[in-house]
């Protein structure tokens, strides 16, 4: 059996505002055989048991059919690889950006995040029109992993247009769109892989307190990262260390106003916006699709044997709002206990930034509810970005009364 219509219209931009009806059409089959021959799991136990599948392969090269993009990478960066790399790659980058050998790195950070965060609303508090997007959501994790990598500020409005582009080609499909969506985001890898390049080589013999020097002049149990290794991980830190937080902020927001004895009990209750955050990773994910992955050999997925090379679509998402898995799903409720969500994902390629998002979000959403005043939305549903993988408001306009 063939499943198509449901898969096309998640991935159309008219569902962009509300997909999640759509994902309870499309876990009525868990492993749905599309036309082009890919697979599409949508339920989440099938998509925990496969993500902690060693027949599961990351790498596209590993496709019966591999992108033009997975044929001329040399040095992909370690989400996009398997172990033995992925593992070493990870630990060296690892090293310098959590436990168990910088384990104050983040929790450290709070200062800082805290004192951007007020900087930004002491920008917007007296206007009555505000953009979460543009004054706040996106600011915020950008000034953040920057200052991490070592990345000037300034330098934003050059890799923003490359990121845009990336982002765009992430969900190509051959059959449908033009070949120039593809060609735009491996050229703005390329654009960035010199940015970066360059940023790098003044590093070496110079150790910093940046991750771009650290990387540059770290001798390890592993080694020493190349230099390729290090620009392809700067490269997914950069685009992964924003673009995703800039939704799990902005969705936040959006589902607070739209839950508003939610957002009056975080003012009560500041407490609270720990297991909020994690209630928002489940309800509102910033990332809603895993685009592809390859199956090393074939892979027997809730009774329906998936070929080697074949494409693998993992909706997220879906799973996360799965009614076999968490009671009420649809409902957001941020007293939930058991909530193992797949907001990061799961298994080896569990977010690598996920501490550092999180706290970031919980800084933002709780100083957001705290400061303003009487928030109203303008909007509703507000414009939602091109994409349905990484998806949240291009703007989200509130009043304040």
């Amino acid at each position: 059996m063939t499943e198509t219509s449901t898969l096309h219209r998640i991935l159309d931009y008219s569902a962009r505002a509300d997909p999640y009806p759509l994902y309870a059409e499309l876990r009525k089959t868990p492993v749905a055989l599309q036309e082009d021959g890919s697979y599409v799991i949508s339920t989440y136990r099938e998509i925990t048991d496969i993500l902690h599948n060693p027949h599961l392969s990351s790498d596209a090269r590993n496709l019966a059919r591999p992108t033009p993009a997975a044929e001329e990478r040399d040095t992909p960066s370690f989400i996009t690889i398997d172990p033995p790399e992925h593992d070493r790659l990870r630990r060296l980058a690892m090293r310098h950006f959590g436990p168990p050998c910088t384990p104050g790195l983040v929790t450290g950070m709070q200062p800082d995040l805290t004192a951007i965060v007020g900087s930004l609303i002491d920008d917007f508090a007296n206007t009555q029109l505000v953009d979460i997007v543009d004054d706040f959501a996106y600011p915020f994790p950008v000034t953040v992993i920057c200052r991490l990598l070592g990345v000037p500020r300034e330098d934003e409005p050059r890799f923003h247009q490359w990121v845009n582009a990336i982002i765009d080609s992430l969900d190509y499909n051959p059959e449908t769109d033009p070949p120039e969506k593809m060609n735009h985001g491996m050229q703005a890898t390329k654009d960035m892989y010199q940015y970066l390049g360059g940023l790098l080589e003044p590093r070496h013999g110079r150790p910093g307190d940046d991750l771009l020097s650290r990387l540059a002049n770290d001798d390890g149990p592993d080694g020493r990262m190349t230099d390729k290794e290090i620009i392809s991980t700067a490269h997914l830190l950069l685009i992964a260390g924003h673009e995703t937080t800039v939704n799990l902020i902005t969705n936040g927001m959006l589902t607070l106003l739209r839950h508003p004895h939610v957002l009056q009990r975080l003012r009560e209750e500041p407490d609270l916006i720990v297991r909020l955050v994690e209630e928002l990773l489940r309800y509102e994910p910033p990332v809603h699709i895993i685009p592809w992955r390859a199956a090393y050999s074939d892979i027997t997925v809730a009774d329906t044997v998936i070929p080697k090379g074949s494409r693998i679509i993992l909706m997220l998402a879906s799973g996360s709002r799965d009614p076999d898995r968490f009671d009420d799903p649809d409902r957001f409720d941020p007293d939930r206990q058991d909530n193992q969500h797949l907001g990061f994902g799961s298994g080896i390629h569990l977010c690598f930034g996920g501490p550092l998002a999180r706290l970031e979000t919980q800084i933002a959403l709780s100083e957001l509810v705290r400061r303003l005043e009487r928030p109203r939305l303008v909007t509703d549903p507000p414009p939602y970005r091109p994409s349905p993988i990484l998806r949240g408001p291009i703007h989200l306009h509130i009043e304040q009364r």
